[in-house]
């Protein structure tokens, strides 16, 4: 600690050197009237800043706290409990303060002069226990050549809470100490000091030369050499400045200015001079250069001088540029002029000119790279992300900046481990000594990455130690407010034998104050070898333009000899089964196939595939010519198992597109009568061979196909049929009558009807991070009425380890909710699929796993009770049996009753997936309803029907036909988990408006919730609403716009009876009606109850 009395009494006294101390003043202007000189050239007076990274943009680079603690406060990672900058982005805070003279310092050694005059300012402000306003100080520490020090303060100033105040004060200089800091200080032991913009200034008077084309800043430092031939550098060659004052070569005067570079002792014709522009270029601009240029030496007539780029890349690599070109001579000066643009950012970009042969002299006058002003509609600047994320990403420094998480890591050059060689550059790193998956090589990135931006990720690794392949992952650990959080950005599966590729892709939503990226998964004992990690911002990817679908013969099937008309014609075995035809006997086909007025007579003929050895074995039909990219095509076939099995088995019609699997529906089928399978497909990238083909039974099972059709669906055409059905459902007749002083002589006024919210439940799921993005929020909060939690109500989350409860997650998103009127679903209080039921939980058996889920109704429903309108009571019972195969069949009704008896108030609800699309013979509707009825008898209190509406590709008339068959119960069924996945946004539009319309229209759907809106924030890729930087897409755009279409908006006249009459969506509504006293405005409200609302407004 060092000493602070009597510091005040050495202002007023000399020191040992006979220095004079700096004299406290108050600030002057910041400006003096513009000199002219005689030579019609302007002297422009500029205020110089000596303090390096003064706005903390930077991080605390070159500052230093004083026995404390100090981070940047920024936007991405979150201000310090809310406080904005004063300017800019970024603030310092220092906290854990136990002395008064604890603050922030930078040593300005360096940067200050012999009598020239410096002014102070700084904002500042305070946090913590304070009541009013406290001093904050400027101080000067001067440590001497004698070892001495003195301390002298050069500004002050009283800080409060409520606002940035602007410290200023000045000094100057007679000698200049061994050593002098700049701090601030100031605020009592354990308050925090905020410290915002800092500069240390002085008046500089530079003559002004144009440094601009067309107007626009130029990007090249010094372009005039007139500060000698910094930043320039001679590339392994000798330069210097020529000046008026210095002596001009030759008597060779500057093109302009007064001074020029001469480049000399050349031996090759690259040599020349060079600038780094890294960070003074971006991509997609367009950038004008010029130079004047001329040559001297032993040269006749002229010589090429060239301007050219140096692009050095983040894998090493370096390419060369030329930018322009001129043919110089002796004699003059000759303009140099070329242009260029970025479409990548390297990780260096030198500007160099260069060309004439060795021996010759190359002279540089006023070099200009500037903005040609034809920019991008929004230019966005975009470091390279090795140089703003991950520091040494290839190791080229080392390990420099890289750390061991809980293991040791050593960097290799070359070859290793049995000579494996690095995959790019000369050096891999290798985590050793792991003990635990979690092992690896770390790196903390805070105040280099930012949040609500999209990040991507790219590693080679592999492993040493197994000959087995095994997972290795990239983690992202980040500390929030008040939690940590692990996110995961990219897993694969790494082998000893080759490097394998990482990527992936990540955004934060809430404020952090620390994250730390590392590699980890393997198993103990093995090694982890990583070859680079590159974590930079993600490029914005342009939108895909709507594709063009013409001459579309929608409804016509695209297999050839589907009726079998012309026998086998057009059909091949999939491998070795024989194929035949057949004709079934009239009473075995189904009524709708024998009823010669429906469209779907056919006459009876069907293929059987006997001989069968293996699953896949079935007839098929190549269909590659005849498919359209972007069209949705539907598949409807009947089936039959034939002779040599006995009860259902599992059949299903195939495409294999360029060998992958694409499943156009699936049916459980046995052979005693004739089954329907519906599904459907698209494709959005041209294939090289599609093969479509039935397939299913176990080998020896025979297989019968009838009537087996692929045909595009034109969904569109049903969109009129499903206004004019949603206009039943959703509307009702609304009678206004009116009374009061104004409702006389009101005939033939004008009313205007306008619905100001639709009460019909559209919801998203949301998660407690994301709330913190103030852009998610409003979004949210602006077009949903509804919310599902993501992960913060599920039993893992709330009890990951047994007996330690953490509902802090999901008491705040309640609170968020209920804040903004916001009615929620409680997703969900089991989830019988083993796979999502944490291991303390597995691990138990009998009465152990009994109490523990009584324990576990009892906790999470007697403390939100009343507050969850719905439970999914045990999530996916239609793909799961843990705890029926533990506690018995009866334990699924068992909870909904004791949920009932704990919240009666909560509607408790089935909800499983793959339920709406004839995808999935687990989860048929007809299997939903038996399980609803079987829980029913059991005692299970069953209010609604979860259809979580995960799809691809929907089709109207197939999603209806499942509502249709669930209806059946009575119950309310509700769109749980909604998404739709396209990589074309316009495609993903189409598929989302196929599913809302047909949902919104059918009577028994009670609400509609998404599961999530937001890009990287969703259940499956290529499903969002909204891009990771807030942009609205087509799919968003589309959501808007039914919503928009889903509001009655009305004009008309009150009638003879007095009354206006209207039909309207259920909500919220305004109504304006002109009387004789002028516009009267009332609100109210149209409910779903009876087909005729009468409502009498008082006006």
């Amino acid at each position: 600690m060092r000493r602070r009395c009597g510091w005040l009494s050495s202002l007023f006294r000399p020191r040992r050197g006979g220095r004079a101390l700096p004299q406290p003043d108050q600030p002057r202007p910041d400006s003096e009237p513009e000199v002219v000189d005689k030579r019609g050239a302007s002297n422009e007076v500029v205020m110089e800043n000596i303090v390096s990274n003064s706005d903390f943009s930077e991080g605390l680079h070159l500052w230093q706290p004083n026995s404390c603690h100090a981070f940047v406060a920024v936007e991405g990672s979150g201000y310090h409990y809310g406080v904005r900058p004063h300017s800019g982005s970024s603030y310092a805070v220092l906290t854990h303060r136990t002395q008064s003279w604890q603050g922030l310092e930078q040593d300005i050694t360096e940067n200050v002069t012999l009598g020239t005059e410096y002014f102070i300012t700084a904002y500042v402000r305070v946090h913590g226990e304070v009541h009013e306003p406290v001093g904050v100080k400027a101080t000067l520490k001067f440590e001497e050549e004698s070892s001495s020090t003195n301390y002298v303060s050069i500004a002050r100033i009283s800080a409060s809470q409520e606002c940035w105040e602007k410290m200023e004060g000045s000094f100057n200089l007679t000698t200049i100490p061994r050593r002098l800091v700049f701090y601030l200080e100031g605020p009592p032991p354990g308050v925090d000091l905020l410290i915002d913009s800092v500069t240390i200034s002085y008046k500089k008077t530079e003559r002004s030369v144009s440094s601009t084309i067309g107007g626009t800043e130029g990007i090249i430092s010094n372009y005039d050499f007139s500060k000698g031939l910094h930043p320039w550098n001679p590339i392994c060659c000798h330069a210097y400045v020529a000046s008026q004052w210095s002596g001009f070569l030759d008597g060779i005067r500057g093109n302009s200015g007064e001074n020029y570079a001469v480049v000399s002792k050349r031996t090759e014709h690259w040599q020349g001079l060079e600038q780094d522009i890294t960070n003074r270029v971006s991509t997609g601009t367009a950038y004008v250069v010029s130079a004047f240029v001329r040559v001297d030496g032993n040269v006749q007539g002229q010589v090429e001088v060239k301007g050219t780029l140096r692009l050095q890349n983040t894998d090493g690599s370096t390419h060369y540029n030329p930018v322009g070109s001129v043919l110089a001579s002796k004699e003059k000066w000759n303009k140099l002029e070329g242009s260029f643009s970025l479409t990548n950012m390297p990780k260096h970009v030198v500007f160099y000119l260069e060309g004439p042969p060795a021996g010759v002299d190359l002279i540089i006058d006023s070099v200009n790279i500037s903005c040609s002003g034809h920019k991008q509609s929004k230019e966005v600047k975009v470091k390279s992300g090795v140089e703003t994320v991950i520091k040494n990403p290839h190791f080229e420094d080392g390990l420099k900046n890289w750390s061991g998480r809980g293991c040791n890591i050593c960097r290799h050059e070359f070859t290793a481990y049995g000579n494996v060689r690095p995959l790019n550059g000369s050096y891999f790193t290798s985590a050793t000594g792991r003990v635990h998956n979690w092992n690896g090589i770390q790196q903390e990135i805070t105040g280099r990455v930012q949040r609500k931006v999209l990040y991507e990720i790219n590693s080679s690794v592999r492993i040493f130690g197994s000959a087995n392949d095994t997972e290795v992952r990239v983690t992202l650990w980040v500390q929030e407010y008040g939690r940590e959080r692990y996110v995961g950005l990219a897993k694969n599966q790494a082998s000893d034998k080759q490097w394998t590729h990482l990527k992936g892709r990540f955004l934060l939503h809430a404020p952090f104050t620390k994250a730390v990226i590392f590699i980890e998964g393997p198993p103990a004992g093995i090694d982890i070898l990583v070859d680079g990690l590159v974590l930079s911002p993600a490029r914005k990817l342009q939108a895909t333009p709507c594709p063009k679908i013409e001459n579309v013969l929608y409804g016509v099937n695209l297999l050839h000899n589907s009726a079998f008309t012309r026998g086998l014609a057009g059909w091949s075995p999939m491998g070795s089964c024989r194929l035949s035809i057949q004709t079934e006997a009239p009473h075995m086909l189904p009524s709708i196939l024998k009823d010669r007025a429906s469209q779907k007579h056919i006459s009876g003929r069907y293929i059987l595939a006997t001989n069968r050895t293996e699953v896949w074995m079935g007839p098929s039909q190549v269909i590659t010519d005849k498919l359209r990219l972007h069209v949705t095509y539907r598949v409807s076939a009947w089936v039959r198992a034939g002779s040599g099995g006995h009860g259902r088995h599992h059949v299903n019609v195939c495409l294999a597109v360029d060998n992958q699997w694409v499943n156009g529906g699936q049916v459980e089928a046995d052979g005693d009568q004739w089954y329907e399978i519906k599904g459907a497909f698209k494709l959005e990238k041209q294939p090289s061979k599609v093969t479509a083909y039935v397939q299913g039974p176990p080998s020896g099972v025979d297989l019968r196909v009838m009537d087996l059709q692929i045909y595009p669906v034109d969904r569109k055409a049903r969109f009129e049929y499903l206004k004019e059905k949603t206009d039943r459902v959703r509307k009702r007749d609304v009678v206004l009558k009116f009374q009061g002083s104004n409702a006389v002589n009101l005939l033939g006024s004008s009313v205007r009807i306008q619905q100001t919210e639709n009460s019909f439940p559209f919801g998203s799921c949301i998660a407690r991070h994301n709330i913190e993005n103030e852009d998610f929020a409003e979004f949210f909060v602006k077009n949903f009425n509804w919310a599902v939690f993501e992960n913060e109500l599920k039993w893992y989350h709330t009890e990951a380890e047994q007996g330690r409860l953490n509902y802090k997650d999901s008491d705040e998103l309640l609170e968020f909710c209920e804040k903004h009127k916001i009615q929620v679903r409680g997703h969900c209080l089991f989830w019988e699929v083993e796979d999502a039921v944490q291991p303390w939980v597995r691990s138990l058996q009998g009465h152990h796993l009994m109490t523990a889920v009584q324990n576990r109704l009892q906790s999470l429903l007697s403390r939100y009770k009343g507050r969850f309108r719905h439970h999914d009571v045990n999530n996916e019972m239609l793909h799961g049996s843990f705890y029926e195969d533990r506690l018995g069949r009866d334990i699924r009704a068992y909870m909904f009753r004791e949920a009932h008896k704990l919240d009666p108030s909560a509607v408790l609800f089935v909800n499983d997936y793959n339920v709406e699309d004839g995808c999935d013979t687990k989860s048929t509707p007809e299997k939903f309803v038996e399980q609803v009825v079987d829980l029913q008898e059991r005692g299970a209190p069953v209010g609604g029907i979860g259809v979580q509406g995960h799809i691809s590709h929907p089709v109207g008339e197939i999603i209806c036909d499942s509502l249709d068959k669930l209806a059946v119960l009575g119950l309310p069924i509700w769109i749980t988990e909604l998404d739709v996945t396209a990589e074309n946004e316009h495609l993903r539009a189409d598929d989302l408006e196929v599913f809302l319309r047909e949902a919104f229209a059918h009577h028994a759907v009670g609400g509609i919730i998404l599961w999530g809106f937001w890009e990287m924030f969703m259940f499956r890729e290529h499903a969002h609403l909204v891009d990771a930087d807030g942009t609205i897409n087509e799919a968003g755009r589309r959501y808007l716009a039914l919503k928009q279409e889903w509001l009655t908006s009305v004009n008309g006249n009150v009638n003879h009876q007095g009354e206006f009459n209207f039909r309207g969506y259920h909500g919220s509504y305004t109504m304006e009606v002109d009387t004789l006293s002028g516009k009267v405005v009332r609100s109210f409200v149209v409910d779903e109850h009876s087909p005729i609302q009468v409502i009498t407004l008082n006006i």
